[in-house]
């Protein structure tokens, strides 16, 4: 049975690629090529650029009313579609279905947050701030916005993250989907043309890295928007910036958890697990590192490593599975690499999943739960981003040790502490350096109306995605000065300030 060729969306109109390159998207429970989507030509990439920028007067133009009413007929067309975008997130990409489901409902999240914009977007306004004069601020939006995808969300990144905050301020946007998980995104791609909203508002394609980077030097794209490697978003936040264009970078993360002695132990665990390996690991913020005080740490691996051993292992769409394979044989292989490099750093190796095999599903990119103990800070598993269910485990003698420890990663997206101190907990809000902290909280991933705000080596930019910050991103501010002459000034001289300073 041959294989669905794809094609990219512009103006609303699905257009088969002249390319000559076709990526291929797997079933990663089975390993089975399940469709191909194009490498786009740097000729369909400025075409869909061109739509987004054609698109814009018009959609700008529109009320913030009318704009903001389409955001809630899109809310209700991805509800209504919850199950079925659930499936396909976890079939190209790995998750169980209820981590897929998440991924969608995040989604759906930030587009309600998007539905709220006539109150966030209010400007500022004084009358008489100076005697005559009135002053008011707008938020207004940018043009072009340039969204390029990673592929572990192909769900909450593009159509949360990009498209919500980015659209209902009256923008356009040119997504350039995941190359391994593209058939969600082209899916919701799909239901938004089908929603209503203007031709060229939103636009799809896949290309190789080499035609996306003309997002960062086309004069027509005001804004760009990453989330991957900090290699490449480095790159990206350079170039696009010398360019004159805003961008916000997400990049890579080491999150830590220091576990004190004084931690509910069942629910640290508990929390630990889900954390660690849900979406097999392959999140910014999942937590591959646990820091825990040397008092309690034999007890802690102990039962860390039966409660790993009971996870069902198993294919993504099956209800029953709660750790589903990784996206590809090439990231399985870079996954079990890093294990092999652990052994050979000199960490203890608790649990190996390099040799897991789900029956009936022998075609699969499985990695099992993978545990190692008494890893040193110098060593580079404990330091550099693995993406896949691999837990590294430090050991320290106290709070003061750990928090050193844990500020030392050049990545700061997220910290966690498990603690029943009060004192504890809010020296470490107060001096942690991770963006996103928890207490007791094991992915301290805010809800929408607040941003994603992660530091030093996993963020390059101003404004986060999300939160006020992402509106600020989408817009720029506009500030107004309004006098109306009257008998009494419009034959005055005016002075240097134009009346904008006065003093008595």
């Amino acid at each position: 049975m041959p294989v669905e060729k794809k094609k990219y969306c512009v103006n609303g109109v699905w257009k088969e690629s002249r390319t000559d390159r076709w990526m291929p998207v797997t079933d990663s429970s089975t390993g089975e090529v399940i469709a191909e989507v194009p490498s786009c030509t740097a000729d369909e990439v400025d075409e869909a650029i061109a739509a987004a920028d054609s698109a814009f007067a018009g959609w700008s133009m529109q009320s913030l009313s009318a704009r903001v009413q389409m955001m809630f007929k899109w809310r209700d067309k991805l509800v209504g579609r919850l199950e079925e975008l659930s499936y396909l997130c976890a079939k190209e990409l790995g998750k169980n279905l209820d981590e897929a489901r998440g991924d969608v409902l995040k989604a759906i999240e930030a587009t309600e947050l998007a539905c709220s914009l006539p109150l966030i977007t209010q400007g500022s306004a004084s009358l008489q701030v100076t005697t005559g004069f009135d002053t008011a601020s707008y938020r207004m939006p940018l043009g072009v916005v340039a969204g390029i995808v990673p592929f572990n969300f192909p769900a909450m990144i593009p159509w949360g993250w990009m498209v919500p905050l980015a659209i209902a301020t009256g923008n356009t946007v040119v997504l350039k989907a995941a190359s391994y998980t593209p058939l969600t995104a082209i899916r919701i791609m799909e239901l938004f043309c089908e929603t209503g909203f203007p031709e060229g508002v939103v636009n799809l394609v896949t290309c190789s890295r080499q035609e996306s980077g003309l997002f960062l030097t086309d004069p027509r794209v005001k804004a760009v928007t990453f989330v991957g490697s900090t290699e490449v978003g480095k790159q990206i936040y350079s170039v696009a910036a010398a360019n004159g264009k805003r961008v916000q970078a997400q990049t890579e993360a080491k999150n830590h958890a220091l576990v004190l002695e004084d931690c509910d132990m069942e629910s640290t665990l508990n929390a630990v697990i889900n954390s660690t390996y849900g979406c097999a690991g392959m999140r910014c913020m999942a937590l591959p590192v646990v820091v825990v005080q040397e008092s309690i740490a034999d007890e802690f691996v102990a039962r860390l490593k039966e409660k790993a051993e009971a996870l069902t292992v198993g294919c993504a769409y099956d209800p029953e599975t709660k750790l589903g394979p990784l996206v590809t044989a090439e990231h399985k292989a870079f996954v079990c690499d890093w294990i092999q490099k652990g052994v050979e750093e000199g960490a203890e190796l608790v649990l190996d999943g390099r040799n897991c095999v789900v029956p009936g599903f022998e075609g699969g990119f499985f990695v099992g739960p993978t545990i190692f103990d008494h890893v040193k800070p110098d060593m580079e598993l404990g330091n550099r981003e693995i993406f896949g269910p691999v837990t590294a485990i430090k050991r320290v003698k106290n709070f003061d040790e750990g928090l050193r420890l844990m500020n030392a990663n050049p990545y700061a997206n997220g910290s966690v502490i498990f603690t029943q101190s009060g004192y504890y907990a809010r020296r470490f809000e107060l001096l942690t350096e991770g963006g996103m902290v928890g207490i007791n909280v094991g992915i301290p991933v805010p809800t929408a109306y607040f941003p994603f705000s992660g530091n030093k080596d996993s963020f390059f930019g101003d404004q986060h995605v999300l939160g006020i910050d992402g509106v600020r991103f989408y817009t720029r501010c506009k500030t107004v000065t309004k006098h109306w002459f009257d008998e009494e000034s419009k034959n005055r001289v005016v002075g240097t300030w134009g009346g904008a300073v006065e003093r008595v």
